[in-house]
């Protein structure tokens, strides 16, 4: 293990507790819980920035996959927000190691914020034949059988559509190809999230963009 991770993975287990592991373990996602608190986990990323700045793309893209290696959701979740404390530094190409994240993450916990405060933003950041790039990758993950991947795709546009800097019909678009792969409550859950969006930003017009699960409310 690197000497950031070792650093990573030796304050949070200080900062555990057996009452939040238990409180927050979930058989489901195969996972175990270190019982550090989201805070702690924030802190830790901003310490271990500091202790080790400056940070350049491999570094970064490097510790968060060495994080992510190891089946715990502590280091997972400190991956993901070592990737948000790092925008500026991803690449287009970053977003294939971020696929094999949303595979592996069998979580809300950890699926959500990758979309919405990484894959987001990161393809907000991108320009021309990149964006275009990107913007299919999120049409090909709409489309996929893993119901995680297809509401990463739904939830990844929420910042720029709260931003008004994206085509609401564009983003419901791609809502309803993934809606259309298959029943999932984890794909139900993500296109209810983007219905309460929707339903604040453009008022009035959720039954004309004809959104999965919200023409009825």
């Amino acid at each position: 293990m690197s000497e950031a991770a070792e650093f990573i993975d030796s304050t949070l287990q200080r900062e555990a507790t057996e009452e939040r592991a238990r409180a927050a373990h979930d058989p489901g996602d195969g996972l175990r819980y270190y019982g550090a608190s989201v805070g702690a986990v924030r802190g830790t990323v901003r310490d271990v920035g500091r202790k080790f700045r400056p940070w350049s793309h491999d570094q970064v893209t490097a510790l968060s996959s060495e994080l992510w290696t190891r089946p715990v959701f502590e280091l997972r979740l400190a991956a993901v927000v070592l990737l948000q404390s790092n925008l500026s530094l991803l690449l287009n190409s970053d977003l294939t190691r971020i696929e094999g994240f949303l595979r592996d993450a069998r979580t809300a916990a950890l699926v959500d914020p990758l979309a919405v405060d990484v894959v987001g933003p990161l393809i907000s950041g991108l320009a021309d034949q990149s964006r275009a790039r990107a913007e299919a990758i999120l049409d090909r993950w709409a489309r996929e059988p893993d119901p995680w991947l297809r509401r990463a795709a739904i939830l990844a546009p929420l910042r720029a559509l709260r931003a008004a800097s994206i085509d609401a019909e564009e983003v419901v678009r791609r809502a309803r190809a993934a809606a259309a792969g298959g029943d999932s409550d984890i794909v139900r859950e993500g296109v209810a999230r983007l219905c309460t969006e929707v339903k604040k930003i453009v008022p009035g017009r959720v039954s004309s963009l004809h959104l999965p699960c919200c023409t009825a409310t």
